[in-house]
């Protein structure tokens, strides 16, 4: 069972930051061009808080010239550390990663294209001193995404909510702030095939939202197309939520009972007025109608059965090939 420290009234909870460490966590996969300007901002607005940090880069199997990139600033600047996976493991395996390697007292996730701005951090420790346990950021304004990507983000926000037992904040992404109380309890959970906002709202604790404008990329372009959102979503929901399989229930029920209604219409009607000649076009319409539902069923299945598949296995969940800046030696995690 996963504990959590005893709850703490809200009003007694006060903090200090002096003599705390921050981690930030940041998984890079082909991000040679935007590095150098995500380590200059960070750098500034991390000297203006007052805390001892480091920051905990995830090479996730970068086929561009990041690890180099990372290996040249970790020279200049030791808190700068690096895990080099050993080959791509995706996003969420990177940022579970980092979330290991992290030694701070508060750790804060963040991608390195700036669309999380670094200024913000400075609001989330504040939060974290009033007592919050997460801080995370909310998206007000993402005029900087396509509106399709807009219109397809608040479809999945809408959709998990009404699906799944667990609520995640609108427009609130993975670049938030962590007590490290709220971390140790995430790297207690097993599953590797992991979505990680589900897992942040999942733990609970006291977690307070600070609004912000989402800027556009600084450099480079996106690795997420709208195929892999598409998948990513799909994760996100049957990791959290049995519906999509237990509906299908209800669709076999309604559809039983629509197939008894209409043999019975058949029956008083050959009754009544004898018997009419079979449309064969009718006939095709619910047999191949039939079939499909019957796909769709077999699909929501093999979703659940290949993550269980994927859990059985027992797997590490990523396979680390360097690390550098850590006293601990390099392998699998």
């Amino acid at each position: 069972m996963v504990q959590s420290s005893a709850p703490v009234s809200p009003a007694l909870v006060t903090r200090s930051r002096v003599g705390k460490r921050l981690s930030i966590v940041a998984p890079c996969f082909n991000e040679q061009e935007v590095l150098d300007l995500f380590f200059d901002r960070m750098e500034t607005e991390l000297a203006k808080l007052g805390l001892d940090y480091e920051i905990v880069c995830v090479n996730d199997g970068s086929r561009d010239h990041t690890l180099a990139v990372l290996l040249r600033r970790h020279q200049r600047d030791p808190r700068i550390k690096i895990i080099n996976l050993a080959r791509n493991f995706g996003k969420e395996t990177a940022l579970s990663a980092g979330l290991d390697a992290a030694a701070g007292d508060m750790v804060v996730p963040i991608d390195v294209d700036l669309q999380d701005p670094p200024e913000l951090i400075g609001q989330f420790v504040e939060a974290w001193e009033k007592g919050a346990d997460v801080a995370y950021g909310v998206r007000i304004d993402r005029s900087a995404d396509s509106f399709l990507k807009r219109l397809t983000a608040q479809g999945f926000y809408r959709a998990f909510n009404r699906l799944s037992e667990v609520d995640l904040p609108y427009n609130a992404g993975d670049f938030r702030l962590m007590d490290r109380r709220v971390v140790d309890v995430i790297r207690q959970l097993p599953e590797r095939n992991r979505f990680m906002k589900g897992l942040f709202a999942w733990v609970g604790f006291r977690q307070e939202p600070v609004p912000y404008a989402r800027p556009e990329r600084a450099a480079g372009s996106s690795s997420w197309r709208y195929w892999k959102l598409w998948n990513f979503a799909l994760d996100g929901i049957t990791s959290f939520s049995g519906a999509p399989i237990r509906v299908w229930s209800y669709i076999g029920l309604i559809a039983g009972l629509l197939a008894v209604a209409f043999a019975a219409s058949i029956i008083v009607r050959t009754l009544l007025w004898g018997r009419d000649v079979p449309g064969y076009p009718s006939l095709m319409v619910v047999i191949l109608m039939s079939f499909g539902l019957q796909m769709l069923a077999i699909g929501s299945l093999g979703e659940y059965v290949a993550r269980i598949y994927q859990e059985v296995k027992g797997r590490p969940l990523y396979v680390v090939m360097d690390r550098y800046g850590f006293d601990a030696p390099g392998g699998e995690a």
